[in-house]
């Protein structure tokens, strides 16, 4: 599989272009392989070197009934999330998306990386099972808004139709 990958934004170019261009090829990645391992590393990936302001992409897998850190882009992470705990552990237990301006003023943060701001994280829910969240951070202030988060919620649903589960040892499957 030949996937080209372009990584730089558009000068001026809408969230919700960036965002196409992001499932197009999100979507290529994924044909032809069905591992979770393979296609979150490679998710994490793009939006890691394609999104502008970040400091941290990656996923958290449900495990033993805890978020457990998975294939990621950034500084070393937080291994463990309990559920209702921080930015994470919330979105999972209501398996609604979080957008959050300041981490800060956030009640229960876990702060993985003091450098990190703003996050955002979207629940993966696969036939009414949780599996996990993305989970992307930026040093930004107030760097997410409804734009990504309808972006993200997209290409989480790519990745929950795109993976078998099972093979990642998710709680559940």
């Amino acid at each position: 599989m030949q996937v080209s990958i372009t990584v730089e934004r558009p000068e001026g170019a809408a969230k919700t272009a960036v965002y196409a261009g992001l499932g197009s090829q999100l979507r290529g990645l994924l044909e032809g392989e069905r591992d979770p391992l393979a296609n979150t590393a490679n998710a994490a990936a793009l939006l890691f070197a394609v999104l502008p302001g970040l400091n941290w992409a990656g996923f958290y897998f449900l495990r033993g009934g805890q978020l457990v850190v998975g294939p990621f882009q950034g500084r070393p992470a937080c291994v463990r999330i309990d559920l209702g705990r921080g930015v994470c552990g919330k979105a999972a237990t209501a398996r609604h998306t979080l957008v959050v301006a300041d981490v800060h003023a956030f009640d229960d943060h876990i702060a993985c990386d003091a450098a990190s701001n703003s996050e955002i994280v979207v629940p993966l829910v696969v036939g009414g099972h949780l599996v996990g969240v993305l989970d992307l951070d930026s040093p930004l202030r107030g760097r997410f808004d409804e734009a990504d988060a309808a972006g993200l919620e997209a290409l989480a649903q790519l990745l929950a139709e795109g993976c078998d589960w099972h093979l990642a040892g998710i709680d559940g499957f």
